[in-house]
């Protein structure tokens, strides 16, 4: 798992990553995306934005990826909303 945090000054730009994100991931907080860790989707994250953001990231802004290891996901704790995060969901119809 990795914990992809980001802020940027520019709404056009925040607004394009966070869309660009929801490819791999799905949205924790606001500028935070929680995204399923595997050699190659980091190298996709990466190179994307070495090639598209790097050029973009001014001194006000910040993209910051937490690679989670298996043996501490099951170590995170959860209050509010996020603690049904994992739960199993069953629709009837």
């Amino acid at each position: 798992m990795l914990i992809v945090s980001y802020d940027f000054a520019n709404d056009k730009t925040r607004t394009r990553f966070a869309k660009f994100l929801k490819k791999y991931g799905w949205r924790m907080q606001y500028s935070v995306f929680v995204v399923k860790n595997s050699p190659r989707i980091l190298r996709n994250i990466l190179t994307e934005i070495d090639a598209r953001y790097q050029k973009l990231i001014k001194d006000t802004d910040s993209i910051v990826i937490f690679p989670v290891c298996l043996s501490c996901k099951g170590k995170i704790i959860r209050y509010g909303c996020a603690r049904h995060e994992l739960d199993n969901v069953v629709y009837f119809e």
